[in-house]
């Protein structure tokens, strides 16, 4: 059997609803349907806000509080298949929570080593993520990661940059953080269209690539060990490979 569902973590705890009162095995489950699938039985799973509160609730009743944060953070890794797996982790944790500190299990092995991979990216967007000076003074970095790692950056730099404005774009999802003096918040974006910058933001930029040849040295570049430690998806946004 084959489930399909909403891809929001609201449509994943409806899917383990109908999993546990309907009684679905599924052997796969998917956000869309893919083309090779022909024969399996496909289940639609709707998403139903009491249903995912149900479940939600009960996570929270049942679970250590560090192993909730642990499958919201598994939910941003969302260019992975983690669903059967995740499913999985959440069935175990009902039966048994000791066995989610289990590494032998298969389940649990997967989601701790896609959560270190989720926070791996994290640390480098720290590094990578790039501001800058709009017109009205206020910040702005346009951000591409395979992780959905918007809500950590935010995190972040509002510590960083406490008494300013600042907003980052997630491109690829859509989304943007933004603060401002009277509120912060997580928006979609459908369309956006270009900012006014700053007149000294040309110049910051000039700066900062005047300073980023200066320390490098010509005769030991090394582009392979460049790209190892700076891949090609970052560097879209990175005003110093512009």
């Amino acid at each position: 059997m084959i489930l399909i569902y909403d891809g929001t973590f609201e449509g994943f705890l409806s899917l383990i609803y109908s999993v546990y009162y309907d009684k679905f095995k599924p052997k796969n489950i998917y956000k869309s349907l893919p083309e090779e699938i022909l024969f399996d039985e496909i289940k639609y799973i709707e998403t139903k806000k009491e249903n995912s509160q149900k479940v939600l609730d009960s996570i929270k009743r049942i679970f250590p509080k560090n192993m909730l944060q642990k499958i919201l953070n598994i939910d941003m890794c969302d260019k992975k298949d983690f669903e059967i797996q995740l499913l999985e982790f959440i069935i175990i944790g009902f039966k048994n929570q000791k066995e989610l500190f289990n590494i032998n299990n298969s389940c649990v092995f997967y989601i701790n080593n896609l959560e270190k991979e989720l926070f791996k990216n994290v640390h480098r967007m720290y590094a990578y993520t790039r501001f800058e000076e709009l017109e009205d003074g206020c910040l702005y970095a346009k951000i591409d990661c395979n992780f959905n790692v918007l809500y950590f950056l935010a995190k972040h730099f509002i510590k960083r940059f406490n008494n300013q404005n600042f907003i980052i774009h997630d491109v690829r999802r859509e989304i943007a953080f933004i603060k401002n003096d009277t509120n912060v918040s997580i928006e979609n974006i459908s369309s956006f269209e270009t900012p006014i910058y700053s007149q000294n933001e040309e110049k910051f930029q000039k700066l900062w690539k005047s300073f980023f040849n200066a320390v490098s040295i010509k005769e030991r570049e090394n582009k392979k060990l460049q790209q190892m430690q700076v891949p090609l998806i970052y560097r879209t946004y990175m005003s110093e490979f512009f």
